[in-house]
């Protein structure tokens, strides 16, 4: 510069300021601006960061135009302006430069501003250095953070996805389609489990990771996955030729994969091989620190969840086995009416449920239908579970009535010793006149589907679960009487068949009675359609369902033959009866004398139970021949004969005998070896 336009400028006496040789040994420039005169002065190594020649630089700051973008510059000025305005004494930035050649580059600034006693600014001086080595090497060290976070991002969404996989074949799954493999370079992998000393290969990628024959390989083989199992150490093959050298059998195999590195790694819990993961790349050469360490971390994390899924299983199958034990081994055919029955269980580990179901040939040609569900879902619930169906199955086919049935089984569970109470739905199911006893103890009101696929509940008065009801004394369970007709449908199940996330009891029961009314028409395919609705929206309970159909005749029945027993004392068996007598008597055509038939059967009944010491036994028949005859028989064990008297004063008593002559065409008294049969006939129209 010219040192006349200096002094007529006043520049400042230190002006320029001379930078610290340590400076130029760091390639950085040094600019002293003076912002009264507006003259820059810049160094030679600035000028070099500009890509400037002395004899081009004329201390003039908008000269820099040529090699700052008016993009650039205008920021640079306008973030010194702001600095100038706050008061601070420095400023930096990176900006963008144009070479010679047009290229542009990245440069640094650093300025520090120098203020009069005033606090008014002066001077600026500062640095320039060329930046765009150290934002490669930022770049770059960014870039392998990020890599490092990628992977590290990827291991954890791995082993996340593992933490909820719950079988072997979950773990296989998460394997397979996890993302994580395919971003961590892998092209294909292959699992192994340690079995009984061979290595069964469980798992196998995409791209022709299986090798023929390797199903099953032995540990002491000469093969990647049992040299890891063997050593307990990882295998990092680097290149192509290492596989070759390495494992010369294998590679004849796979060699024209194109595998050009791969990684084995045992999979080790608690100190104990379970088997090995391998994972094969195409495009691969050597593995660094940090992919080793991440390699082997996906190792550990499958470990662990192989061993939980390994125990799950072990646990599930044991728990399910014993559950299963405990219910029926088959189901007895039932005539007059077709069964299908259902169990579900929830994979819910050991975690099973006490849910059960039970057919129970009872005399005189009925069925006890149960179903039932102890509190809790553990072992020990299906122990419970276990013991409670076998009781209730002894009570009822000692012929005790629905309701006795059912508080014995209370008591029973009271005195087990044991904290759990069941909810239990007994059907005490007539198939030849379609008569239902039923008692529900805290259990859900069943289902009946009619013919045309219309579903209904069949809402029945209940009492206490078993157990509590013992507990609390009220033993007294209602019975609810119905009629199944032919074709209609019985459908008893337990609340897991209802559960919906989400949803109350009522939604759910709305759901089931849509899915029984659209159901398939055959029985089976329809408790398979049930359980699949659940499976489907992954039911977390068990499923006990039970389905009964009565047979539709396929011609009015000319005959047929209805026995029961009645105890003293038991007048539920006693009205049970009655109507069983009367549907019956209806579906053999009889219906015009079913009044009668009903009120003589009820007189003889009555007789024998008020002037015997035990029950009595009750049969109904058609008889056929000349004349077609309806015939009554009443057996009990008193030797004493019956005889027709004169009513009393009173009125009340002395008639049964003198109605039985009236109502029916003949009756009698039959000795039998044990006691007597009062009998009764009525003749029936030819034209029935």
């Amino acid at each position: 510069m010219d040192d006349r336009v200096a002094g007529a400028l006043s520049l400042p006496d230190d002006w320029p300021a001379h930078p610290d040789l340590s400076l130029a040994l760091n390639r950085m420039g040094c600019f002293d601006w003076d912002l009264a005169s507006g003259l820059m002065h810049m160094d030679a190594p600035a000028l070099d960061v500009f890509d400037l020649g002395a004899e081009e630089w004329d201390n003039r700051p908008a000269s820099l135009a040529v090699r700052v973008p008016a993009e650039e510059g205008a920021r640079l000025d306008a973030m010194l302006r702001q600095a100038l305005e706050d008061g601070r004494d420095t400023y930096g930035a990176y900006f963008r430069r144009l070479r010679r050649d047009g290229t542009a580059s990245w440069t640094h600034t650093q300025g520090f501003i120098r203020r009069d006693g005033d606090g008014r600014p002066r001077r600026v001086i500062g640095i320039v250095r060329d930046a765009d080595q150290e934002l490669a090497d930022s770049a770059a060290r960014m870039a392998v953070a990020e890599e490092r976070r990628r992977r590290t991002s990827l291991v954890q969404g791995a082993t996340v996805a593992l933490a909820h996989a719950r079988t072997v074949q979950d773990v296989t799954d998460v394997l397979r389609h996890s993302r994580s493999i395919s971003l961590l370079g892998a092209t294909s992998l292959v699992m192994g489990l340690l079995e009984n000393g061979r290595i069964h290969l469980v798992a196998d990628g995409p791209e022709g990771a299986y090798v023929a024959g390797t199903r099953y390989t032995r540990v002491d083989e000469a093969y990647p996955m049992s040299e890891v199992i063997r050593t307990l150490t990882p295998r990092f093959i680097e290149s192509a030729e290492d596989f070759a050298a390495s494992y010369p059998a294998l590679w004849q195999r796979i060699g024209h994969l194109g595998i050009t590195a791969a990684a084995y790694l045992p999979l080790v819990a608690q100190a104990r091989p379970i088997g090995a993961l391998g994972l094969l790349y195409g495009d691969k050469a050597g593995f660094t620190a940090d992919e080793r360490n991440l390699l082997v971390a996906l190792g550990s994390s499958i470990a662990q969840s192989l061993q939980r899924a390994m125990l799950y299983e072990q646990e599930h199958d044991l728990a399910e086995g014993l559950q299963q034990a405990m219910l029926p081994r088959r189901i007895p055919e039932v005539p007059g009416a077709r069964v299908a029955v259902r169990y579900r269980a929830a994979r819910l580990g050991r975690d099973i449920g006490g849910d059960w179901y039970d057919v129970i040939p009872l005399p005189g040609g009925r069925v006890g239908a149960v179903i039932g569900d102890v509190q809790g879902h553990d072992t020990h619930a299906a122990a419970v579970m276990g013991q409670l169906r076998i009781v209730l199955r002894a009570y009822a086919a000692e012929g005790h009535p629905p309701a006795t049935v059912m508080a014995r089984a209370s008591v029973f569970l009271h005195e087990l010793d044991t904290d759990r109470f069941a909810t239990c739905s007994y059907a005490e199911v007539d198939t030849t006149t379609g008569v239902v006893q039923l008692v529900r103890a805290g259990h859900v009101d069943p289902l009946v589907r009619d013919a045309d696929g219309s579903c209904r509940k069949l809402p029945a008065e209940g009492g206490l679960p078993l157990g509590l009801s013992a507990e609390f004394g009220q033993l007294d369970y209602p019975v609810s009487t119905i009629d199944i007709d032919p074709g209609q449908t019985m459908i008893l199940f337990t609340d897991g068949l209802v559960e919906l996330p989400g949803a109350d009891f009522d939604e759910g029961m709305e759901l089931l009675k849509s899915l029984v009314g659209n159901g398939p028409q055959d029985l089976q395919r329809l408790a398979d359609h049930l359980c699949e609705v659940v499976d489907e929206r992954g039911g977390q309970d068990d499923v006990a369902v039970l389905l009964l159909r009565r047979d539709t005749p396929h011609a009015p029945h000319s005959g047929g033959r209805l026995q029961r027993h009645v105890a003293q004392n038991d007048p539920g068996a006693l009205s049970s009866c009655r109507r069983a007598i009367r549907s019956a008597v209806r579906m053999w055509g009889a219906g015009a004398c079913a009044d009668e038939v009903e009120l003589a059967a009820d007189e003889l009944i009555t007789n024998a139970l008020m002037h015997t010491d035990g029950g009595a036994i009750v049969t109904i028949r058609v008889l056929t021949g000349p004349e077609r005859r309806l015939r009554v028989d009443v057996e009990d064990r008193s030797s004493a004969l019956p005889r027709r008297r004169e009513a009393g004063e009173s009125g009340v008593s002395g008639r049964g005998l003198m109605l039985v002559d009236r109502l029916a065409d003949l009756w009698g008294v039959e000795a039998r070896g044990t006691g007597k049969c009062v009998w009764c006939e009525f003749l029936l129209p030819a034209d029935r």
